[in-house]
């Protein structure tokens, strides 16, 4: 991590600290535990919340081509570094919120995953509701999974709100040498509702 990535980041967090969630990226344990299996699936990638890209990179190196990889990100200063950084990548200065009144990203091709650095816990349930719901209504595959990180002791998904979206969660893991440590949870859909979509 650059020293201007982490400059960068520390701006952002200081203009609108809910819609950041940390104080600064996410450090090796968490990206790894993050990124770890996505190379074993087969489909192209939506980022959301990428800030200065920790996990953009992750993904890359990880053998994701970039024109397989879509970037959204609500801050205007973020999106625009990832778009200079990443010419080839899809890069939309976009409220998550908006995935569902969005195109799928890929057109026919659904994404087989969402990597999510997102701060759910610090928004607003229906928020929320609307960024799964957009994300598994219009641009997941029936198999899709969305991957979402929490400095939270339990799900970041309340129990009710897993159950309206017809969803289950399971926790991959912990970076506990994350700053701060961190859970991953994996969201899917449950499988009668894979059926349906």
């Amino acid at each position: 991590m650059s020293l201007s990535d982490t400059l960068a980041f520390l701006r952002a967090w200081l203009r609108d600290p809910r819609s950041i969630g940390a104080v600064a990226p996410s450090g090796p344990a968490l990206t790894r535990l993050m990124t770890a299996h996505i190379g074993q699936l087969d489909g192209p990638v939506i980022e959301l919340g990428p800030g200065t890209g920790v996990f953009t990179r992750a993904l890359l190196e990880g053998g994701l081509p970039i024109d397989r990889l879509a970037l959204i990100e609500a801050d205007p200063h973020f999106a625009d570094a990832l778009a200079r950084r990443y010419p080839q990548a899809r890069v939309l200065s976009m409220d998550a919120a908006q995935l569902g009144q969005t195109h799928p990203l890929f057109g026919e091709e659904r994404a087989c995953a969402i990597i999510s650095g997102l701060p759910l816990l610090s928004m607003p349930t229906e928020k929320v509701i609307a960024i799964l719901q957009g994300a598994f209504d219009q641009q997941l595959h029936a198999d899709g999974v969305f991957y979402q990180f929490t400095y939270g002791p339990r799900c970041p998904l309340s129990d009710s709100t897993l159950q309206q979206l017809d969803l289950v969660a399971v926790r991959v893991g912990s970076a506990l040498l994350n700053l701060p440590p961190a859970s991953v949870y994996r969201f899917s859909r449950r499988p009668q509702a894979r059926f349906v979509a």
